[in-house]
């Protein structure tokens, strides 16, 4: 088999009422795997991921969880099946599940990274109210120039693809940022449906508190590459793996850096793991040519043989 190809886990944005229900109607582990999840969050996460209503599903201390709990069950679906990927990346909340899924970490000390995570930047979007919005049609130094030029606190947040850049911070500051976004030329500028403003430093007390978890945390060598958002390239052996997940929180995700590190390694093949297809979209602005593929639920397993060339 020629192909080479990685997993890419979704973070917040993918997520939607129903999800994962074929995986619990066909697939046994799932009913396990949600009540280690349940125990370890203290709420029904099965119930909020089937029944919603939407309104608390978004809600970032629902939505992480759920995310990472969809993406680890298709992935073990995967594991079981033989498949493993020459590589992986997660987009923000998706690099934890990137680290489960190469082993540097259990299913449930993910879920307790999780767990800790999403509380954190719930209280961090509660105590300093912040948005987001996209910009599609400036490059990074016009978008750094604006931000810069901005009295309060904006930033670059995701660099999504060469021309999608997401920018984060203050509501006002996120408001006059779009306009002269506009102003210099922007193609499109939309604010995103978020509870708050991810990757900026208005995320203040949850580095902390998730360092302090992570100093306790066992992680392994990962059995295949992860690579790290706030690089772009692969966890370095000798490097505090704590270190990446800390720093992620208040850097700008480098996702279309990251395509480009694992497209400069061989990779022809991606297979977003677990809801939605957020990422292939973004993918397929950078990797041109690339196979494009989604496991969000049993029935696409036959896809996924047939694409990597599998026999029984």
């Amino acid at each position: 088999m020629n192909t080479k190809f990685a997993y890419v886990f979704p973070g917040q944005a993918s997520q939607y009422v129903g999800m994962c229900r074929e995986f619990l109607e066909g697939y046994p582990p799932a009913e396990g795997m949600f009540e280690a999840a349940s125990e370890i969050l203290g709420v029904d996460l099965k119930n909020v991921c089937l029944e919603g209503p939407e309104d608390v599903l978004v809600q970032t201390k629902f939505t992480q969880p759920a995310l990472y709990v969809h993406s680890c069950i298709a992935d073990r679906f995967l594991t079981e099946r033989g498949i493993i990927p020459d590589c992986a990346a997660g987009h923000s909340l998706g690099e934890i599940s990137a680290l489960a899924s190469a082993g540097s970490i259990s299913y449930e000390d993910g879920l307790r990274i999780v767990a800790e995570r999403s509380r954190a930047m719930q209280e961090d979007c509660d105590n300093n109210p912040g948005t987001m919005a996209a910009v599609m049609g400036l490059d990074i130094k016009q978008v750094e120039e604006i931000c810069e030029g901005i009295d309060g606190i904006v930033q670059p947040a995701n660099f999504n693809s060469p021309i999608q850049i997401v920018v984060s911070g203050e509501i006002e500051a996120i408001e006059l940022f779009m306009e002269r976004a506009k102003d210099a030329g922007a193609k499109r500028v939309v604010k995103l449906a978020v509870g708050g403003a991810y990757h900026s430093p208005l995320m203040d007390s949850t580095p902390q508190r998730l360092s302090d978890l992570l100093e306790r945390m066992e992680f392994r060598p990962p059995k295949f590459p992860v690579i790290a958002n706030v690089t772009g390239e692969a966890y370095e052996a000798d490097h505090q793996f704590a270190d990446y997940l800390v720093r992620q929180i208040q850097s700008p995700v480098l996702w279309s850096p990251s395509v480009d590190y694992m497209l400069s390694s061989g990779i022809d093949t991606f297979i977003e793991v677990g809801p939605g297809k957020v990422l292939q979209g973004l993918i397929k602005r950078s990797a041109k040519g690339a196979k494009l593929l989604s496991f969000e639920k049993p029935d696409d397993y036959e896809q996924i043989r047939q694409a990597l060339q599998l026999t029984d």
